[in-house]
């Protein structure tokens, strides 16, 4: 799994991938709705890669976030935070993320990162076992 290349658009909802970099801009396509358009330097993108779900004790990378829905679920589709009710939310990041903070883990932030992982997994862009069975082989030789 490549989350670089996945990103958060400032002003738009969903998803997008990186799809080329030109000069001036680079292109991108919703995951959603497979439509692509330009970003410009004034546009503010930022990088699934980038961002950590705070803890009590160090920060977790989304990655390893989504590594841990993904485990949970025996890679399948994660509660529906359209649906979730907030105690509900907060009782499933408990499950996956015990240690996280209370106090800077909003809901909101759960429901980010679980539709996320959803539209990602439904999406086949959540690729777990291809890393490890990478990892593996590098490993024997």
């Amino acid at each position: 799994m490549n989350l670089k290349e996945i990103l958060l658009v400032s002003g738009k909802s969903g998803l997008f991938k990186l799809v080329s970099k030109g000069n001036n801009n680079i292109i991108v396509e919703s995951i959603l709705n497979k439509t692509r358009m330009p970003l410009f330097a004034s546009s503010r993108a930022s990088s699934l890669n980038d961002i950590c779900i705070f803890t009590l004790d160090e920060d977790m990378p989304l990655e390893k976030v989504f590594e841990n829905i993904y485990s949970k679920e025996n890679g399948g589709n994660c509660i529906d935070s359209s649906k979730a009710n907030p105690n509900e939310l907060k009782a499933y990041m408990e499950t996956i993320l015990p240690n996280y903070d209370r106090e800077r883990v909003h809901v909101s932030d759960m429901k980010k990162l679980f539709s996320w992982y959803n539209l990602l997994l439904n999406n086949n862009l959540l690729s777990f076992e291809q890393e490890t069975s990478e990892v593996n082989n590098s490993q024997q030789e």
